[in-house]
């Protein structure tokens, strides 16, 4: 969206047993809205994952795949970490 701070799409391993996890931060939702964008990511990434704290976990690496979703829907999003 227009004028605000870019969200963030991150992969993380520390702390998992060495297993990979997306992580996207930054998007001024609601929790219910922010449920609804985690399921729509979790299907175009055939993935599990889950919404904590305002922020959006899937299972694997998918920052790529997220960042072209977001994308799509408007969001003004980038890569951290990388």
């Amino acid at each position: 969206m227009p004028g605000l701070p870019p969200a963030s799409a991150a992969l993380q391993t520390k702390g998992r047993g060495g297993k990979a996890v997306t992580l996207v931060r930054g998007l001024p939702l609601d929790a219910e809205a922010l449920s609804a964008l985690g399921k729509r990511l979790r299907t175009a990434c055939g993935s599990g994952g889950t919404v904590k704290d305002g922020v959006v976990e899937l299972q694997g690496d998918h920052c790529e795949r997220v960042i072209v979703s977001l994308k799509a829907e408007g969001w003004q999003v980038k890569r951290a970490g990388a």
